[in-house]
């Protein structure tokens, strides 16, 4: 083990009242990467502002040392001049500027005017070590969210920082683009660079990590090597208890065909010869999860798109809701016709962040809900809105509390909720549990078993292969545009469903 280069001691962080942070000490070494884990809301992220000067020493209590020497950053320029830098899990990227403009924007060579053989030629060196094809004068609106994570991560990386600190970073990464990732992380452990890792993806902290620091509820619980942890011990310790199955066994369901979809097709936007999702036809049975696996960017986000109506231009399909042809041109229309969608990203179009918990849960609801003079019925809102509250374990201070103000886990339950409010047939789910913590997720769990249960149908787009495998009743492969496998119970598994992503790659 290095020799250590980074201390928090006793660290102390308040909001208006609210202790974020409770004499919180910890230390980083040199040339380790240091996993932080907890759940949303456990004080990860206070953690992590303190740390590179989003908070500066005035605001909280406590101290920081780097190499020896205490340090009283005033604000982010302070921690960057001591060797600090962070990759945050929201991307920041100027889309209408180059690649290499983006790597190296604040940094970028040449004196007075930029030296734009150097800079591109810098720039692709880079590329070419991570793996990407496209060239550095590309703009970054071209690129995925897999793409511009990794550049994110060398724009830090430029400036040979002695502790890089991620948030999330594989998040939105291809499984390819992971391998890549932490390859890299291993030969920057090798050259004496440090990581804070954060992640909720504890396979990921196993497989990378050298030491794990534990919190809950803003206290730091432990800290030690990954090899004194257990899978159960670390879920144990994030989240005060033990989870005794994480994922709820299937309670069977009918044979009864609730939804058929024949000859969908999806236009591939960045080819108009060729489509993403070619002419694919699959049933979804009453009560039943099914799953849709396949590598990022193989389209199946734009499955359930079409079947929501959000994507229609060019689009094609035929779609029968319990034996009766039914047309989608709109999500209105689906959500006439019994469908709800818990969408990717959550932040972007899964609720309204000005608005209360109160009024995202009820959004979909309204028209049910009862009217008196063309006015809303407050007092039945909030006695629907709080029974969805109080079933889900919503942790917030009430329900009139911004929507903003919750963690990660708790955001995703009122979006969830929003619809359960409604009360849907076909419950469509991208990336259920995507930035969730292990508590949160098992939560959500449960109760899309219990929704299986009443007989309410899912259609679940998922990355995480644990997930996909253990919460598919049935579990379908896109691959080049097509269905390339389909697995049923002891059958759905990690190689089966690996083996058909790359089918057709």
């Amino acid at each position: 083990m290095g020799k250590t280069i980074f201390e928090m001691k006793h660290v102390t962080k308040r909001f208006s009242g609210v202790v974020a942070l409770r004499d919180v000490s910890f230390s980083v070494n040199e040339s380790e990467i240091h996993a932080i884990c907890g759940e949303n809301g456990a004080g990860k992220s206070t953690l992590m502002k303190v740390l590179s000067g989003t908070y500066n020493n005035k605001e909280y209590e406590g101290e920081i040392w780097m190499n020896g020497k205490k340090q009283e950053f005033v604000s982010v320029a302070d921690a960057k001049e001591c060797g600090i830098e962070m990759v945050y899990q929201e991307l920041n990227m100027l889309l209408d500027a180059s690649v290499a403009e983006n790597v190296f924007v604040g940094n970028l060579p040449g004196r007075g005017f930029i030296n734009w053989k150097k800079l591109y030629a810098d720039t692709q060196e880079i590329l070419d070590e991570i793996g990407m094809d496209f060239s550095p004068k590309s703009r970054i609106r071209t690129l995925n969210s897999g793409q511009m994570q990794m550049l994110s991560i060398m724009r830090a990386l430029v400036r040979n920082p002695k502790i890089i600190v991620l948030d999330e970073p594989t998040t939105a990464l291809s499984n390819k683009e992971v391998d890549i990732l932490f390859k890299f992380l291993e030969k920057l452990r090798a050259n004496g660079v440090s990581c804070l890792f954060i992640t909720h993806k504890l396979e990921e902290i196993f497989r990378i990590c050298d030491r794990i620091t534990v919190m809950r509820d803003g206290y730091v619980i432990s800290t030690d090597e990954v090899k004194n942890y257990t899978n159960d011990l670390l879920v144990e310790q994030m989240i005060g208890r033990k989870i005794e199955n994480m994922y709820p066994a299937a309670r069977g369901h009918g044979e009864e065909t609730v939804l058929r979809v024949e000859e969908l097709s999806v236009p591939n936007p960045t080819n108009i010869r060729r489509n993403l999702i070619e002419k694919i036809s699959f049933e979804l049975k009453k009560g039943e999860i099914l799953g849709i696996g396949g590598l990022v960017g193989a389209g199946r986000s734009e499955i359930l798109g079409v079947l929501f109506g959000q994507i229609t231009e060019n689009a094609q399909k035929q779609i029968y809701i319990e034996g009766k042809a039914v047309q989608i041109t709109c999500p209105r229309d689906a959500i006439r016709k019994g469908f709800g969608f818990i969408t990717e990203e959550r932040k972007i179009s899964g609720f309204v962040g000005t608005f209360s918990v109160l009024h995202n849960l009820s959004l979909v609801a309204l028209k049910r809900l009862p009217y008196k003079h063309l006015f809303l019925n407050h007092k039945t809102e909030k006695k629907e809105a709080g029974s969805v509250f109080e079933r889900l374990r919503i942790k917030a201070p009430s329900m009139e509390t911004p929507i903003i103000n919750l963690s990660g886990g708790n955001q995703q339950k009122v979006v969830l909720g929003k619809w359960l409010m409604k009360g849907p047939r076909i419950l469509l789910m991208d990336e259920p549990t995507k930035g969730v913590d292990v508590g949160s997720k098992a939560e959500i769990y449960n109760i899309m078993r219990e929704l299986t249960g009443k007989g309410i149908s899912i259609i679940m787009v998922s990355s995480d292969m644990p997930e996909l495998v253990s919460m598919s009743d049935r579990c379908i492969v896109i691959s080049g545009g097509r269905i390339t496998g389909e697995f049923m119970g002891n059958d759905i598994t990690q190689d089966n469903i690996m083996r058909a992503a790359i089918a057709a790659v």
